[in-house]
C-alpha cells in the first residue's frame, strides 16, 4: 500500500492535497461521462458459449417460493426465483443415478424484483412464464371463539 501511495502522490499535482478515495472518485466520474449508451435491445446469446439448443428452446419459470409450512417465518418469500425447465434425464447404467446432459436444469437463480428476472430472461433469449405472488388472505381469529357455544363448535365432554 505504501508503493501505491507513492505512485498516486507522483501522479497528483503538489498543489492538490486529495486523499486516494477522492482522487479515484474523480477518476471514476470522468470515466462515466465518456461512456457510450446503446438504446437497442442487447442480445448476449452468441457470447455466452452455451450451445444453441439450450438457448433457443429454453423456457424458464419465474416465481416467488411459498413459505415453509414447518415454520412460521417468511424468510425465503422475499426474492423472486428463476428455475429452468427440466430436459431429458436418464438412469446412469453404472450407478443407477439420474443423469442429465443439461447443465442449467439444476440451477436456481434469485432476483430482488420480478422485472429484473424478466429482463435477465429476455437478455439471454429465453421464453419465460411468470407466476404472480400469492398473498394469503388473513384469517380472522378470536380468542372468544374458543369458548363459543353453538352446535358447530361444541365438543362433547363424554
Amino acid at each position: 500500500s505504501a508503493a501505491c501511495c507513492e505512485l498516486l502522490s507522483g501522479c497528483l499535482p503538489k498543489a492538490q492535497s486529495l486523499n486516494t478515495s477522492t482522487w479515484q472518485l474523480a477518476q471514476d466520474q470522468a470515466q462515466d461521462t465518456q461512456l457510450i449508451t446503446v438504446d437497442e435491445k442487447l442480445d448476449i446469446t452468441p457470447l455466452t458459449g452455451v450451445p444453441e439448443e439450450h438457448i433457443k428452446t429454453r423456457k424458464v419459470h419465474i416465481f416467488v417460493p411459498a413459505r415453509n409450512a414447518m415454520q412460521a417465518g417468511v424468510n425465503n418469500t422475499k426474492k423472486w426465483k428463476m428455475e429452468f425447465d427440466t430436459r431429458e434425464r436418464w438412469e446412469n447404467p453404472l450407478m443407477g443415478w439420474a443423469s442429465t446432459a443439461d447443465p442449467l436444469s439444476n440451477m436456481l437463480l434469485s432476483f430482488s424484483t420480478k422485472e429484473t428476472a424478466i429482463a435477465f430472461a429476455e437478455k439471454n433469449g429465453w421464453s419465460y412464464d411468470v407466476q404472480e405472488r400469492r398473498i394469503p388472505k388473513p384469517k380472522s381469529k378470536s380468542y372468544g371463539a374458543n369458548f363459543s357455544w353453538n352446535k358447530r363448535t361444541r365438543v362433547s365432554t363424554k
